[in-house]
């Protein structure tokens, strides 16, 4: 499904592939050869989402842009089943694997692995060539690797990372009815969007 919101169309080149049941929402750029498979949703809210050429995003993945975070992904990059690409940018030739999560402002270098549930802090680096373990999480610029067993350790790290700031632009001690009235207003705005008619070949529509 392809859907016109906040006035901007997703473009498909004639070598990509979107799968029928994906969904590409917004101002998503696909790159040659690219492939959005089964279930995906790319979805730019009020930024961007771009995808590199030879791009795989698997089935039921998440890739969501934003106007202070685009979602970025390079060549030849794998974006798992169920991942979790949120307002990050992702360097070519990077595997994302089942069910990883990348926040906000975080960057995984060329070359990066997240393996299988693993997670990127917002605003944390990931340098080129370094692998996240299974349910590992790295946090901070350079990003540091955390085991699930050192929460106390991560926190002394996430703690400057700002992520309610971040992700809702709201500090921490925010209640969350105010945090969830600000949320319910910024996708309000998907009560305008506009399915379209395009069949993929070229801006859709």
């Amino acid at each position: 499904m392809l859907i016109e919101h906040r006035g901007q169309r997703p473009v498909v080149p004639e070598s990509a592939y979107v799968a029928p049941s994906a969904t590409l929402c917004g101002a998503v750029v696909l790159g040659e050869g690219a492939r959005v498979l089964h279930g995906a949703v790319l979805t730019a809210e009020d930024g961007e989402v771009r995808i590199g050429a030879d791009t795989v995003v698997m089935e039921n993945a998440l890739v969501r842009g934003r106007a202070r975070h685009p979602a970025v992904i390079g060549d030849a990059v794998l974006i798992g089943p169920h991942a979790h690409v949120n307002g990050a940018t992702v360097e070519d030739e990077v595997f994302v694997a089942t069910g990883a999560s990348l926040f906000p402002g975080s960057v995984a270098g060329s070359g990066a692995e997240l393996r299988i549930n693993s997670v990127l802090h917002v605003n944390s680096k990931l340098a080129p060539g370094t692998a996240v373990p299974i349910g590992w999480v790295a946090a901070g610029d350079p990003a540091r690797l955390f085991a699930p067993d050192q929460q106390d350790e991560l926190w002394e790290v996430q703690r400057g990372l700002d992520f309610p700031g971040t992700v809702y632009g709201v500090s921490r001690d925010t209640p969350m009815r105010d945090v969830m009235a600000r949320q319910s207003a910024y996708y309000s705005s998907h009560r305008d969007d506009r399915i379209l008619g395009g069949d993929g070949d070229g801006e859709a529509g």
